[in-house]
């Protein structure tokens, strides 16, 4: 009812401008040394989800703007510096552009991590970006897996269909990750749950480093993944997209198709994507059972005018995917229940074997920007419906099906700049019910629901920027009695929490060359469902899971800093973070438990609480002395400590530090942006651990790329080719859940190496038709 009430006020606030008079406004974009036009340099109003496009004469036009506001700008053009700059609308009607020639693009505009967009160097959060381009060179089985890259984020893995992300070493609940600017609502308590969204709909990945309660709430302790689609089209464009990849080591094949289009500001946007896989091959062969398909379906309906833009967007994802489970024997073969080895035509079968999971995951979300008057109204409202169902003995009737609901809204109410100060006043909330539809019960029926507002305020001079702002949230989660074969398994209970946090953040802009960004605050995390109440064990976790009612918000008290320098040659940053979190949550076995479950013996894991502190150290360097060179160099270290028992905490991951080598050569004829890259990347040995856990030892992956574009008449075909393991190394990833309970490398039967050589081929053609 509450989302109903919305919607129809925001309808309402709609229908006054809704046949309001075009409003235009043109300008040119060139070069600032030959002042020469720049066709083909892309021009955005992010916050009003317009572009245009430079034409032969570097001129653009954009219609449908509000006629007065002030908004954040962004003009691109490859090999220059990108401009980011405020316009005032109502003082603007015509805007000229000169852009300098670089090699690196040090600014660029996100949206993550503020109220509004900014420019990232104005931004007090640590804000990394991923683009289209940057995506498709680095192909990969899930999005997560082509956004670990950055330092500080690193994944879970199960096998190569399920990624979970990591940031700063917190993980699952403690990471929003949104999707159609709503959180993204699965099962995601789960290690080997993964994330429900088509990674080729993805046009940029902005990954936020470090808490965010105060804009996101609850959940958001660790980071934020804010996955963005594409803008709609110029106006009276229409213009699509064809890729496809394939990967040698698992017959990976992924195909995907977008039209979109934009007519005087009505626009619409389809893609359909398939994904699928057999069994990866990892050094000793190929394991059983570790592949996965994909099926993705996505519209979009709506409009961008006078009044700012209202958007509907419409998704279906399907997702089954194979768990092992198969015996291996002295040989490491794998064998089936009888006793019969798998042959290879039996691990190159791509459709998975029991056990496996099925998921299925549906979004509707209406996503707004309303402009009243000097002020704006922006909103997402969202209803999702996600199906887990997990087959164990049969593929008709599932072992576990949990059947989640969620609906929620998102509210941001910015008012007018004052004496240098942007308010923005927000509310967030959600309804959410879980069921079990199948016997076998994990976590309890449960219902939740929750609520949040805040304050913000950012202030800028000319070099500097102060944020500030304060939050308050609740939510009660509860619990329904059920009975599993007659036995009552779950008692009823209703738990709720609250929780007063808030933040800081501070920006300093030294010269053209050297910034400044740091930000100390309060964040919070409520307990899940599966850390209160979950009793059983399902397939893919191998273990017992007990939860415990009495479990207490987790609190951060946070500070992080970085220092940044950008020239035309190079771009180095220094952040360092500190994160105290009391009541911090996780599951262990104490005393070698073990419980007798579905006629095997598993070990217990029960739900603790302890203090913790996690700090560390991200570290860049990107040199490109010469057009044709390109190094690039990162490193992530994460110290995480159980300050009640001095001991390590649980599945933190090793320090990386990676290096690439790139060549960009200027090639005549028809081919263009063309690349080849090696790159090293260097896992160090994790030995602190918790009692329950094994150490890994460290590694060195050797990975090579090569790309480039042809020209198809005026459409351009990006084609890459990448090896990823060139070498077939052995090795276990410290997160991977394929890790062996100790590490025994004459016993193969221990555990899964991760994957062996993958060779990738991919293709990518953008195209317009009018």
């Amino acid at each position: 009812m509450n989302l109903k009430v919305i919607l129809i006020a925001l309808l309402i606030l709609l229908s006054r401008n809704l046949f309001a008079e075009t409003l235009l406004i043109t300008g040119k974009v060139i070069d600032a040394q030959t002042k020469e036009p720049l066709p083909g340099a892309t021009v955005t109003f992010p916050d009003l989800r317009l572009i245009a496009i430079t034409d032969e004469n570097g001129e653009f036009t954009f219609r449908n703007i509000p006629e007065r506001g002030t908004f954040i700008i962004e003009v691109k053009y490859l090999g220059y510096k990108t401009i980011t700059q405020m316009v005032d609308l109502s003082l603007s009607t015509s805007l000229n552009f000169s852009l300098q020639t670089s090699t690196i693009e040090a600014r660029e505009v996100v949206i993550t991590g503020s109220a509004f967009s900014s420019d990232n160097r104005k931004n007090s959060t640590a804000v990394a970006a991923i683009g289209k381009d940057q995506l498709i060179n680095r192909p990969s089985g899930n999005l997560i897996d082509a956004i670990a890259k950055v330092p500080g984020v690193s994944q879970i893995t199960t096998g190569g269909g399920i990624s979970k992300p990591v940031i700063r070493g917190l993980s699952s609940n403690r990471v929003v990750t949104l999707v159609d600017g709503a959180k993204q609502e699965g099962q995601q308590w789960g290690d080997e749950h993964g994330i429900e969204v088509d990674q080729f709909n993805a046009d940029r990945v902005e990954i936020l480093r470090g808490a965010a309660s105060l804009l996101y709430g609850s959940d958001a302790l660790g980071g934020v993944i804010n996955i963005l689609d594409p803008l709609p089209p110029a106006d009276g464009q229409i213009r699509g997209e064809i890729l496809s990849n394939y990967s040698g080591n698992n017959g990976l094949t992924g195909n995907s198709a977008m039209l979109q289009g934009n007519s005087n500001g009505f626009i619409w946007q389809g893609r359909g994507s398939y994904k699928n896989a057999y069994s990866y091959n990892a050094p000793g062969g190929r394991i059983a059972n570790t592949g996965y398909n994909e099926t993705s379906l996505s519209g979009m309906l709506g409009l961008n005018k006078r009044w700012g833009f209202a958007h509907l967007n419409l998704s279906s994802f399907r997702n089954n995917i194979g768990l092992p489970d198969f015996e291996r024997n002295s040989s490491g073969q794998f064998e089936d229940e009888d006793g019969n080895l798998l042959t290879d035509s039996d691990l190159k079968n791509r459709n998975p074997y029991l056990p496996f999971q099925d998921i299925r995951h549906y979004k509707i979300a209406v996503n707004s920007n309303i402009i009243l008057g000097n002020n704006r109204l922006r909103s997402t409202l969202a209803y999702q419906n996600n199906q887990r169902r997990e087959f164990e003995d049969n593929t008709t009737d599932p072992g576990l099906y949990f059947n989640l609901q969620t609906s929620s809204y998102d509210l941001k109410y910015t008012i007018a700049e004052t004496a240098g100060w942007e308010p923005v006043l927000g509310a967030s909330g959600s309804f959410q019910t879980n069921e079990n539809k199948a016997e076998e019960l994990l976590i309890p029926d449960y219902n939740s629901s929750e609520f949040g507002f805040f304050v913000y305020a950012k202030k800028s001079w000319l070099n500097t920027t102060f944020n500030l702002g304060a939050r308050y949230d609740t939510k009660t989660i509860s619990g329904i009695s059920m009975q599993e074969d007659g036995i009552s398994k779950f008692t009823d209970f209703k738990n709720s929490f609250s929780n007063l946090s808030g933040a800081a953040g501070f920006t300093q802009e030294f010269n053209d060359f050297f910034s400044f960004k740091a930000n100390a605050g309060s964040a919070f995390r409520s307990p899940n469902i599966a850390e209160l109440s979950s009793d059983g064990v399902h397939e893919g976790t191998f273990r017992y899971e007990i939860g415990n009612t009495n479990l207490k918000p987790e609190k951060s008290y946070y500070a992080d800093l970085a220092i940044e320098f950008n020239n035309d040659k190079i771009h180095a940053s220094l952040g360092l973070y500190n994160n105290y979190i009391d009541n911090y949550i996780y599951n262990r076995q104490t005393n070698n438990e073990t419980i007798l479950a579905q006629d095997e013996t598993f070990p217990v894991y029960r739900y603790v609480q302890d203090n913790a502190n996690l700090y560390g150290t991200e570290i860049g360097l990107d040199f490109h002395p010469i057009d044709l060179i390109h190094l690039e160099n990162s490193f992530s270290y994460t110290h995480a400590s159980n300050r009640e028992t001095g001991r390590a905490l649980p599945f933190i991951p090793a320090a990386v530090l990676r290096n690439e080598l790139r060549l960009e050569p200027v090639i005549n004829g028809r081919a263009k942006n063309s690349y080849f890259s090696v790159s090293l990347q260097n896992v160090f040995k994790q030995n602190r651990i918790d009692f329950f856990e094994t150490a890994s030892k460290g590694y060195t992956l050797v990975n090579a790329a090569m790309g480039t574009t042809f020209m198809l008449n005026k459409q351009p075909l990006r084609m890459n080719v990448s090896v990823n393991n060139l070498f077939n190394k052995a090795y276990y990833d410290h997160l991977s859940r394929f890790k062996p309970g100790r590490l025994d490398e004459s016993n193969p039967s221990q555990g899964y190496y991760n994957q062996g050589r993958n060779i990738s081929v991919g293709l990518y053609l953008p195209f317009v038709l009018r």
